[in-house]
């Protein structure tokens, strides 16, 4: 079969393949042109804002990385000073910073390539739909498989280098710390910007969007990256990861091939991405939206297929590749559900356009609505994902049940490269057409950009929901698989029973963890916005000629850079550092049973909030582009104003307080698996 290599093997093997197709990508969008000097004027100072931005938040979070890593070093996986293996306790913290690095890494790289194919993709407008469409879709496949390749690589290596799951779970911990953070910091970024350059540029001096004379352009594009390549990439490196160790670790308790199992579908899922992307193409005449879902549905197909011949190779159980398959079916469910209720093309957007005829306040009660009702679907999903692979996996043995939940959660991460690539083309598609509007190329060039962004647009809705169901089924297992380890530690039977007060009160507790954070991260928007607002007035205002776009008068655009960039890093690091004490409290006080309760409330609300604040957000942003292509009176008319404050309102939904809110409940249940040992010893209760 495999000779005398491990089956595992083909993790690393597959990691490094990943990488290196994403290196052979970068270099063809590199060979690119670049176009007219105002284009690189414009595409320079995106990229050097967005750079500025991840620089100084990586050096803030540098604070909290060494003071963890302290905690690590001192107490976990035991109190070093009565340690009998006190090695232990490094290997975990440099498992810890290997983590962390990685994920930063991953975001780093994807940012640097997406700030380069939005120019090369505007550039390629004058050549037709399938080439610039090509540009942005391998930039958006740099960031898929760099962030599918680390995180792979990384955990082969912890793999490799220990055979010890607990050192994957410091690795998994790190990366999801610094996606939480990533994803926060970025999403409070883009939108500071954003509601900047709407509410003044689009309401109140009825400009169009990235008119080069409003001052929050730049500062808007530069959020698009932060927030949508760099922290969305971190966060599903931080659930592909967990879904990993969470497998892992369940293995290691029951022992046998299932310890390994997981690595090798993980690796074959990587192959799957990379056919998936290198196939991807677009005629001239193509709907591009349709082109990234068939790439998506072509990667399923060849995973399932892969894993199939795996499993007979390897004489697995077929019953863990039906576990699997099931997670990736329920994964396309969840991203066509957030295709109707967020589409420009289907009813709920169009009804609530057609809302905000009569002004703003019907237009946000009709998109809260159908946001409310977007979560029903994908929550049964979720549900049924569990119960079927549970039931499957259980009919093995009693105790695999919950490993098949864990195969779900991976099965349906197993595409993640494929996932963050279409997510990638979003921001990069959107970028394309500022620059291109920025530099008042022709009418022909911004449609066909616009078209990018409109499937980006939707696709960036289709991954969000994606990786919310893969945080839902992820956090499960994690729970799996705290509930297995503090049973092995403890030698006896835990039960998460609502009737017993402990659990009872840490349920309650994590019920409100998700609606604090959320609250936290929209208020920091909010008074980052107030500034952004108050400075684009002041420039219009005070700078003569910039409203009549008068020769040679340019905005400030480094200044609204600033203002969001301050605001960004000043407001992030509350709301994380909150959840997590939290988490850690909750555990030292009330002990295990509490702790099983307080996750299972925080994943509850957290997909509840995750779900409702993406898919209304998305709604209301597909809304106001269906006006803007000329329904309901178009640009400029009283209902495309109503539109655009609907649109304001959910952006921190989709794009700060929703995305991140799967981030939390991973990183939570990662608190609770890395700190166990000190629940153990020394809870109250």
């Amino acid at each position: 079969m495999l000779g005398d290599i491990e089956s595992w093997m083909i993790a690393p093997i597959a990691a490094v393949a990943s990488v290196l197709t994403a290196v052979y990508f970068n270099r063809y969008i590199k060979r690119q042109e670049q176009g007219t000097d105002r284009m690189r004027f414009v595409a320079e100072a995106i990229k050097e804002g967005a750079k500025a931005f991840l620089n100084r938040m990586y050096r803030t979070l540098l604070i909290f990385v060494a003071a963890i890593s302290i905690l690590l070093l001192i107490f976990l996986p035991q109190p070093i000073w009565s340690s009998q293996t006190p090695l232990n306790n490094i290997k975990l913290t440099l498992a810890y910073l290997f983590g962390s690095f990685c994920s930063a890494l991953a975001g780093y790289l994807g940012m640097d390539v997406a700030t380069d194919a939005n120019l090369r993709s505007a550039n390629a407008a004058r050549k037709g739909l399938a080439k610039s469409f090509q540009i942005a879709f391998r930039g958006g496949a740099v960031m898929g498989l760099s962030v599918v390749g680390l995180a792979l690589l990384g955990v082969s290596i912890i793999y490799l280098l220990t055979g010890d799951a607990s050192m994957i779970t410091g690795f998994s911990f790190g990366a999801s710390a610094m996606a939480l953070f990533a994803k926060a910091g970025g999403g409070i970024y883009t939108k500071t910007a954003d509601i900047g350059a709407d509410l003044v540029g689009k309401v109140e001096m009825d400009l169009p969007e990235d008119d080069p004379r409003n001052p929050a352009v730049v500062a808007d594009n530069v959020g698009d990256n932060v927030g949508d390549v760099a922290g969305m990439g971190a966060d599903l490196f931080d659930s592909y990861v967990a879904s990993l160790m969470a497998t892992i670790v369940l293995g290691s308790v029951f022992g046998g091939q299932l310890k390994s199992l997981s690595l090798v579908f993980a690796g074959v899922g990587c192959f799957a991405a990379i056919i998936g992307a290198l196939s991807v193409k677009v005629g001239e005449t193509s709907d591009p939206g349709k082109i990234l879902n068939r790439g998506t549905y072509l990667t399923c197909a060849i995973y399932a297929s892969l894993t199939l011949i795996s499993s007979y190779l390897l004489k697995y159980d077929y019953r863990i590749w039906g576990a699997s398959t099931t997670g990736l079916l329920v994964g396309i469910v969840i991203g066509v559900t957030s295709d109707y209720f967020t589409s420009i093309n289907r009813t709920p957007a169009r009804k609530t356009a057609e809302a905000s005829v009569t002004g703003t306040a019907i237009n946000i009660i009709t998109g809260y609505s159908y946001g409310l009702l977007s979560v029903f679907p994908p929550l049964i999903g979720i549900g049924l994902a569990a119960l079927v692979s549970y039931n499957l996996c259980s009919s093995i043995g009693p105790e695999y049940g919950v490993y098949g939940v864990g195969a779900a959660a991976f099965g349906m991460l197993s595409i993640v490269g494929m996932v963050v690539t279409n997510d990638s083309f979003g921001p990069i598609g959107d970028n394309a057409k500022g620059i291109a509007e920025q530099s008042s190329l022709e009418l022909e060039m911004i449609d066909i950009l616009d078209k990018l962004d409109a499937a980006g647009n939707t696709s960036k809705a289709i991954t969000k929901g994606f990786a919310i169901g893969a945080a839902g089924l992820t956090v499960i297992s994690i729970l799996a698989a705290f509930k297995e380890v503090a049973e092995e530690k403890l030698g006896t039977t835990i039960m998460f029973d609502l009737m017993d007060p402990l659990v009872l009160v840490g349920a309650l507790i994590g019920l409100a963890i998700p609606a604090i954070f959320s609250a936290q991260v929209m208020l920091g928007v909010g008074k980052n916005a107030f500034k952004m607002i108050e400075e684009v007035r002041r420039q219009f205002r005070e700078i003569s000629g910039l409203r009549e776009g008068r020769e040679g008068v340019k905005p400030d655009y480094a200044r609204c850079v600033d203002i969001a960039t301050k605001g960004a890093l000043r407001e992030l690091m509350p709301a994380s550092i909150v959840a997590i004490t939290t988490t850690l409290l909750v555990g030292l006080v009330f002990g295990i049973k509490a702790l099983g309760g307080y996750l299972s409330g925080a994943i509850f609300s957290g997909l509840v909030f995750a779900l409702l604040m993406s898919n209304a957000g998305a709604l209301w942003d597909n809304a106001k582009k269906y006006i803007e292509e000329g329904a309901l009176g178009g640009k400029g008319s009283e209902a495309h104003k109503a539109a655009v404050v609907g649109d304001t309102v959910g952006d921190p939904f989709k794009d700060t307080a929703g995305p991140s809110l799967n981030t939390l409940i991973t990183v939570m249940g990662l608190v609770a698996n890395v700190f166990l040992p000190l629940f153990i010893a020394f809870s109250l209760m």
